[in-house]
């Protein structure tokens, strides 16, 4: 096969040429060697092997809505970043860095997903700076009470950064937004750091760049000397990563360079990723699984094709899409993708023809993982376009553990067709060792216990507890935060033959269930709402919000917006029952009435999970918050309703002892409460609901 030619193919023959060929070149690669004390040193390994060099380590694919309305076409166009061009710019950026600040600062990256954010994560470890990767407040909410407006301002207030990278439009817009906290930042404009003219290219800019960091030599050198690697060294810190915030205020995880060179070491061998694999990837690449997987392909010398989560969004199609197009081998995604895709993104919904047949994980985070939801994907993608129910990788992990913890995937077992077993409706996110293997002399190297929450003892199999993580990967604590570091990163002794070790508190419920002891991660304990036993018995019993959430959206599937639904327990509410927030889906055509739609809603989980909803308020588009990696801020939507800040379209109020009677027949509500009437008066009555006034409630009608 004759290679293009580079000057004149477009980036996508470019791409889909050197993927296939640097695979097949390096099918017998050792992909445990050589191993690096952290990921930066990969680069400059890859780039100076001939099989590697010219191989894309990223592709870009540009799925821009306005590109394609200018007549851009159907399908996204490419551009490749090979290993040598990535090592060559790490180098230039790295040293243009360092013309602004000084080893050891704290820089934040408020670039947008693409490949210069790829180029400035490695640039920044070779500089040996903290990098802070924030994704960029939309410019027209800088100076407003937006949520991403005031994570900005946090991590700006937490980590004192020495500057600020962003393209030069976006520094624009800071300077002419009221937002005086980040005018008085030192902005680089990301341009600026990306020309040749800083350095050439090659072996080159390595001796220069070395030279130029021998004045902050490190006390830790060690056997490389002072002419060695003078990046991040594995026991600094060189990176900030935010919690998703799911639960409460994100918090800024300190990990090192080791650290994440393990995690993403244990990732690959977890998921047997070599030269040969191909990742597909539209995660914010910002924080957590999205960044992981750029050091997760560098470390195993493979290509990984990104695009935008606003593309994926806007277009869910396009993730297989893109697997095919590349016959990509690995892909990560968020459970709630799956519903998205088989909902909007089905053969049907395009011309392209979808063979995802090459996919050997499909790996899912961002638990819970419905075994249902999992299922109906693979036989509808399994029928229609050959996606093998073997790749199907459940997974877990956390930013405390830099990403990385587990899979229940094992590369030993590729033709299983069984499927994983389930439990309270889940897929398993890890298979741990058997308890014997601990009186071995081998420890795993990422070590997973179920402890009860309150004594911190390790549990019995079949008990749910509290999941605690203990690993090479753990991050340092959170920064500025020695009270919560002191909390959830502890030293415990919980298995016998074992040393005293480090572990994260995760905060997770789990429980370890059958021989072959798989791990079931059923929800964050914060989470989880406390009702009364069905048996009448004074003690409570824990239900975890996210089936409240599947039983509702289950009740009315063409009214509410999937992923849209958040269940809590109203600590204001004179009851002890739950709340139920609903984003009602737009534009639907049906004529359900809110009322229905509430009842059915209090229904369902009534008799799905045993569970009393008492108020049930029907949302607008976008009403319900989530994290950038859109998980539900159920705690912050508690705050927004008592602070009546989400845009009701319709509530419903039940007394607690209301009888709630399903069937055939619409549920009878037989508790007194009241109707907010047309002039805003209270009116006694059988049924408690509210909307804005009769006429609202008509046209609400007409829209439904």
């Amino acid at each position: 096969m004759r290679a293009p030619d580079r000057a004149t193919s477009t980036p996508r023959q470019l791409a889909r040429h050197d993927v296939a060929s640097r695979a097949m070149s390096t099918e017998n690669y050792d992909p445990y060697y050589p191993d690096q004390p952290v990921v930066d040193q990969y680069l400059p390994v890859w780039a100076k092997q001939p099989a590697f060099a010219h191989k894309p380590a990223f592709i870009w694919a540009d799925d821009d809505e306005h590109r394609r309305r200018a007549g851009g076409g159907g399908t996204p166009s490419y551009a490749a970043l090979t290993y040598s061009e990535l090592n060559a710019a790490a180098q230039r950026m790295a040293v243009a860095l360092l013309e602004t600040v000084r080893r050891g600062d704290t820089v934040l990256l408020l670039t947008p997903p693409g490949l210069r954010l790829v180029k400035l994560i490695f640039a920044c470890q070779r500089a040996g700076l903290v990098a802070v990767p924030i994704v960029p407040p939309d410019p027209s909410k800088l100076g407003t009470p937006s949520p991403a407006h005031r994570h900005l301002l946090r991590a700006v207030s937490q980590t004192r950064p020495s500057a600020a990278v962003a393209d030069d439009w976006y520094i624009d817009a800071v300077r002419n937004s009221p937002a005086a906290a980040l005018k008085r930042l030192r902005w680089v404009p990301v341009s600026h750091l990306d020309l040749d003219l800083h350095l050439g290219s090659g072996d080159a800019a390595v001796s220069h760049l070395d030279l130029d960091l021998h004045s902050e030599s490190r006390q830790d050198d060690g056997p490389t000397g002072r002419m060695g690697y003078m990046g991040c060294g594995p026991g600094e810190t060189y990176l900030i990563q935010y919690t998703s915030g799911a639960t409460g205020p994100p918090r800024p995880v300190v990990v090192t360079a080791g650290a994440a060179a393990h995690n993403v070491r244990a990732a690959r061998k977890a998921y047997d990723l070599g030269p040969g694999s191909v990742v597909a990837s539209w995660l914010p690449p910002h924080h957590d699984c999205g960044l992981m997987f750029l050091l997760l392909t560098v470390v195993s010398g493979a290509t990984c094709v990104l695009a935008s989560p606003a593309a994926f969004l806007r277009r869910p199609r396009l993730w297989p899409e893109l697997v095919a197009e590349f016959r990509a081998t690995c892909t990560p995604v968020p459970s709630f993708a799956l519903p998205l895709v088989l909902k909007r993104g089905r053969p049907e919904h395009g011309t392209r023809p979808l063979d995802l047949a090459c996919l050997r994980n499909l790996i899912l985070v961002n638990e819970p993982i419905y075994k249902a939801s999992v299922d109906a994907f693979v036989e509808e993608f399994g029928r229609t376009a050959g996606l093998d129910a073997a790749s199907v990788s459940p997974s877990y992990g956390l930013a405390e553990n830099c990403t990385f913890v587990s899979t229940a995937w094992r590369r030993e077992e590729p033709k299983l067709r069984s499927g994983l077993p389930s439990y309270k409706k889940l897929l398993p996110s890890a298979r741990l060792p058997s308890t014997t293997a601990y009186s071995g002399e081998v420890a795993p190297e990422i070590d997973i216990v179920v402890v009860d929450e309150q004594t911190g003892e390790p549990v019995e199999d079949g008990v749910e507890g509290e999941i605690w993580v203990s690993s090479p990967s753990n991050a340092s604590g959170y920064l500025g935060h020695p009270s919560a570091t002191r909390e959830v990163f502890v030293r415990a002794w919980l298995q016998p033959g074992r040393a005293t070790a480090s572990f994260v508190r995760t905060g997770d419920c789990g429980v370890v269930r059958g021989a072959e002891r798989y791990l079931y991660v059923l929800g964050r304990i914060a989470d989880a709402v406390a009702v009364a036993a069905a048996d009448g018995h004074r003690q409570r019993r824990r239900v975890h919000a996210h089936y409240v959430e599947t039983a509702a959206l289950g009740s009315s599937p063409d009214s509410l917006r999937g992923g849209c639904v958040a269940a809590f327990f109203a600590t204001s509410s004179p009851s002890s029952s739950v709340t139920v927030v609903a984003e009602l889906q737009t534009g639907s055509g049906n004529n359900v009435h809110p009322r229905s739609i509430c009842d059915g809603i209090r229904r369902a989980v009534w008799e799905e999970e045993g569970v009393k909803v008492g108020h049930v308020v029907l949302a607008e588009r976008g009403a319900v918050p989530k994290t950038t990696s859109g998980k539900l801020r159920r705690g912050e939507a508690r705050k927004m309703l008592a602070g009546n800040l989400i845009p009701k379209v319709f509530e419903a109020f039940y007394d607690e002892d209301t009888p709630v009677r399903g069937g055939d027949n619409e549920t009878e509500v037989c508790g007194t409460s009241w109707v907010v009437g047309e002039a805003g008066t209270e009116v006694a009555g059988m049924v408690v609901f509210a909307s804005g006034s009769a006429s609202h409630r008509q046209r609400l009608q007409s829209s439904l």
